[in-house]
This record gives structure tokens, sequence and C-alpha cells, in this order.
């Protein structure tokens, strides 16, 4: 049977595949030529693979035409786009204007040299984000959520210093002219529920956890999966309240495609209990919290602790300087207060207005 296949060292692996595995042990003991090799026909180095560690192929992710080939080994999900329902913008003068100007700036910084298709497809990105219940309800909130981390802003160019350069006018003024159709009910179809995307000479980590719907101009688009990603699920409601931007949502995560790094920060958590009649207010111990005190207890409780005053910060201060001089430090006592002045009385004179 050997003979017929050959003794190549794929023809030996089919063979020694099928045997008991005691007996493929004592033929890998015996044959030096099986010693290295993988009787499943696995890939080579697949022993070695450290789980500790996100497989990456081997392949930097850069910049480039690796990542624009990359891009396109992944295909597209097939699923249908289904459009979205049209926004029209409903706000005061002052919020009607700051709406604009934060979707003109996204459109202008993230596509001003695509096609009008690829910029009415920013556009609607920021719309479903403001519809979807993951992400603010403002344009403004949307377009600048995560602005003040260092990484992690959900459009590039409100934190990488994109905004330091002057706009082209006749350019501005194409974004700003597809910013007012959008704010006015103008549906992008091509990208439906879409709440991603990224350039195809670009290859993010959060690009496979999301359902890759089409690609327009030099801009591929995602949505959620499952139900989260459908049109029903964009249930949200304009807020308004524009230039309300909170340090919480300037440095706030994408819950999608950010959420390990969200659940990696801990919330204090605090309790009050009631024990013998005593009402104490615990702190709920985490050690994983910067500076925290790793020899607690994850879970475990402790009183709050109650800060001194200004005498038992002088007592314990005073102690210490007579330690150092090597006296008894019991012998320290709190300076006595001075007699208090006796009152004065209309008898003496001393009084105002005698």
């Amino acid at each position: 049977m050997l003979a017929a296949r050959g003794f190549s060292d794929p023809a030996l692996i089919a063979v020694t595949a099928h045997f008991d595995p005691a007996l493929r042990d004592l033929a890998m003991r015996y044959d030096p030529g099986l010693r290295h090799a993988d009787l499943w026909g696995r890939p080579l180095g697949w022993s070695n693979l450290d789980l500790r560690q996100v497989p990456d192929l081997g392949i930097p992710l850069e910049q480039g035409d690796d990542a624009v080939a990359l891009n396109k080994l992944r295909p597209f999900a097939g699923l249908p786009i289904r459009p979205m329902r049209p926004f029209v913008l409903n706000a005061d003068a002052d919020d009607s204007a700051r709406a604009l100007h934060c979707m003109t700036q996204a459109i202008y910084y993230e596509a001003a040299r695509e096609p009008v298709r690829g910029q009415q497809a920013v556009a609607q990105v920021v719309l479903n984000r403001l519809r979807h219940p993951a992400y603010p309800k403002s344009v403004c909130g949307v377009v600048y959520q995560g602005s003040a981390r260092p990484t992690g802003c959900q459009f590039t160019f409100t934190c990488d210093g994109a905004l330091r350069w002057q706009p082209q006018a006749a350019l501005w003024r194409q974004a700003q002219d597809v910013a007012k159709r959008a704010l006015a009910g103008f549906v992008d179809k091509d990208v439906g529920s879409a709440t991603h995307y990224h350039a195809a000479y670009v290859i993010p980590y959060w690009a496979p956890t999301l359902v890759k719907m089409t690609q327009v101009g030099q801009h591929i688009f995602y949505r959620w999966t499952g139900p989260w990603g459908e049109p029903p699920a964009f249930n949200g409601h304009y807020m308004g309240r524009e230039s309300e931007l909170s340090p919480a949502l300037l440095a706030s995560l994408d819950p999608r495609t950010q959420g390990y790094l969200a659940a990696q920060a801990p919330v204090e958590r605090k309790v009050t209990l009631a024990v013998a009649g005593v009402v104490e207010t615990y702190v709920v111990a985490d050690p994983s919290t910067a500076g925290a005190e790793r020899s607690r207890i994850a879970g475990a409780l402790y009183p709050a602790r109650r800060q001194p005053t200004p005498d038992e910060i002088k007592r314990i201060n005073d102690s210490l300087a007579v330690m150092e001089k090597g006296q008894d430090a019991s012998a320290v006592v709190a300076a006595p207060k001075p007699a208090a002045a006796p009152k004065a009385t209309g008898q003496d004179g001393a009084n105002a207005g005698g």
C-alpha cells in the first residue's frame, strides 16, 4: 500500500494519521523522519502557538498596499442593506447651527476628497450613531465622542490635529451642502445601518468583529452584528444640547469596538450598612484599580477612612518630633486652652456705650 502511494513525507503522514495513538507514538520514537512532522497535517508552528496572544498571522497592521490587499481578502457579508428612516433636525437656531457645523466638519475632514456618494455615506453614519442606543444623542456628541483620549476618538480628525488646518473654501461649501441635505431628511441607501467605517488602506483591529457591508469610494462600511445592527434597533431620539460636550462624553469609548477597555475600568461601589445600631458607609475594595492597595481582597468591605482634624494632625506631628529627640512621646499633651477673659459689666464701665 505504501509503495503504491509512494514514500514521500505527505504519503507517510497520511498513512500514519490513521494509526492507533500508541502505535503512532512508537513509530515517531523509532523513525527520525517523523519526529518533527505533524501527523494530522496541521500548519508548521501550530504546536508553538501562544494562546495568551491574539494570532495576527505575522503580518504587521500597517497602512498601504498590503492593507488594501488584505482588506480585499475578507469578503463582504452579502446580507441585505436596509435603508434607514429619514432624519429631520428639529432644533432651535443655536443647536441647528452647531449641528450643521459639526456634521460639516465630519464630512469635510473625513471625506473631503471623496465623491458626493462617499460624503453622503459618512453623514449617514453620523445620523445612524445618533439614533443608536449606544451612542450620544446629538450630532456634535457623536462626532466628538472620545476626542479627549490620546487614542480612541471615534472620528480621527477630532484627535489627530487635523482641526489646526484651515478648510479649503470650495470643498467646505460642498461638505456643508451634503450636511444640510442629511439634516433635512436625505437617506443614503448605499450604507444602510452602518455605524463604522475605515479607509481601505488601513486595517483596524475591530473590523473582523463587525458585519462588512459595502465599500463606497475609499471607505469600507460596517454595522453591528445581530439585531442591534438592524434598522429597528435605531430608536434613539435627538436630545439637542449640541454645546454640552461633557468631559465624560469626550473621554468615552465605543461600547462595540472598545468594550474590552471599558470592562477594564472598574467602577467604585459604596454600600451603607447598619450593624448593631451603628450606620457605616463602606467601600467595596477593588485591587485592580489604579493606586489601590493590592493587599486588599476584591469584594471585601472596608470602612471609609475619616479625615483627621487639624488638632489631631498637630498632636501626631508633635509626638513624632519628640520621638526623634529620644524623649517619651506619651509626655506630649495638647496645649491647655487659654482661660476665658472675664465678661465686662456695666458697673466697671468697660462695656461699649458705658
